[in-house]
């Protein structure tokens, strides 16, 4: 195998395909980065679980194929000059790497053993802008569960249902629901939940802008497509909670915070709590505005915020970093606090219904107060 490249496009598919790359495994290869060079350059990583395909530009003088030793391969990329690129592998698998006057030699193994990713069919994608699914997953990812004895909730539940795209975390304290409504647009109705570390790499790949990606699902694997890189993985499986029952019918309390400041005010009563003097905060909410105070075995905070509404002298405790988690999820800058009573949960909601893709909901449940 030989062939000519880039030396910022090469580091760049790198630096992506790296991320599904098994640090550690008893499966020496999984710790190595697949490529195959024939019409263009790809480079694959995985662990089994998911995998990043990158496809690049390059001038390929001899087809061939090979396992590179992931890390080492990606140091020599990143500190060579930002020039051409060449790499010639021989029937030993021994590499030589030349950028510049700089030269390198290393081994790599036979991709005979390295495992093919799951085939999905590309048929009956589901387009959207980059911006529209990165804002879905980063209003929900926080709120997954760690709890792999229910590997259900480790992962974020997407729908799609006519011109809506719904993603929904839930990890039994809190549920974030966040919502993308296409144009033209007409779904078929689906349902899968994508594990939360697959969805991480995933936004690490997508950009804040409209360039459209798709996703495909598979029996068992969904595939996301990004401009020259596929990410696939496998669904998690099981029976996923009937989300939008958790959500009251009706708030007969409702208050209108400015996000920014009461984001401040949770943040300055949360600094007496951390993982050792751990206390909920106590929220009193009264008309046009909420005192917040907390107490631990080694300091106590008081702190208030204006509010438009009548709280009612509804007294309610929750998480510090629950609620703070929230409010950074908050896509508008005014957020309505819905409550129906001391022991019912808090939902957070943006002001701004009207505005395009605003759609989000915050649910925390409360901790009772002594």
């Amino acid at each position: 195998m030989k062939f000519l490249c880039e030396k910022n496009g090469l580091s760049n598919a790198i630096s992506i395909v790296s991320r599904t790359v098994s640090p550690k495994s008893s499966l020496a290869f999984l710790e190595g980065i697949y490529m195959i060079a024939g019409e263009d350059l790809r480079l694959t990583g995985y662990n089994l679980e998911t995998g990043i395909t990158v496809c690049m530009e390059a001038k390929v003088l001899q087809p061939g194929e090979c396992v590179m030793p992931a890390r080492m391969f990606a140091d020599i990329i990143r500190k060579l000059p930002d020039d051409v690129v060449s790499i010639e592998v021989d029937e030993n698998y021994r590499v030589s790497i030349k950028g510049g006057v700089a030269s390198f030699q290393l081994m790599a193994s036979a991709a005979d053993e390295y495992p093919q990713l799951p085939a999905v069919e590309e048929e009956n994608a589901v387009r959207l802008p980059q911006n529209a699914l990165r804002d879905l997953i980063s209003g929900t990812i926080f709120a997954v569960s760690d709890d792999t004895a229910n590997p259900i909730y480790t992962g974020c539940l997407v729908e799609t249902q006519g011109n809506t795209v719904t993603m929904v975390a839930i990890d039994g304290y809190r549920m974030a629901k966040r919502a993308y409504h296409a144009e033209n647009a007409d779904f078929a109705p689906t349902s899968f939940v994508v594990p939360s570390a697959a969805l991480k790499e995933l936004e690490k790949i997508l950009s804040d802008t409209e360039d459209e990606l798709r996703f495909t699902l598979g029996k068992k694997h969904i595939s996301f497509s990004v401009e020259n890189a596929t990410l696939i993985c496998r669904l998690l499986e099981g029976k996923f909670a009937e989300w939008r029952r958790f959500i009251p019918d009706s708030t007969p309390i409702e208050l209108v915070a400015n996000v920014a400041e009461l984001t401040a005010t949770v943040e300055r009563v949360g600094l007496i709590v951390n993982e050792k003097y751990k206390s909920p905060i106590r929220c009193l909410f009264s008309k046009d505005g909420a005192e917040f105070r907390t107490v631990t075995t080694i300091a106590s905070a008081t702190d208030g915020c204006r509010l438009a509404g009548d709280g009612k002298d509804t007294e309610i405790g929750f998480s510090c970093r629950y609620m703070l988690e929230a409010l950074k999820a908050v896509p508008t800058d005014e957020v309505t606090l819905q409550l129906s009573g001391g022991l019912s949960p808090i939902l957070l909601v943006p002001c701004e219904p009207d505005k395009k893709n605003v759609d989000y909901t915050y649910l925390i449940q409360p901790v009772r107060l002594n």
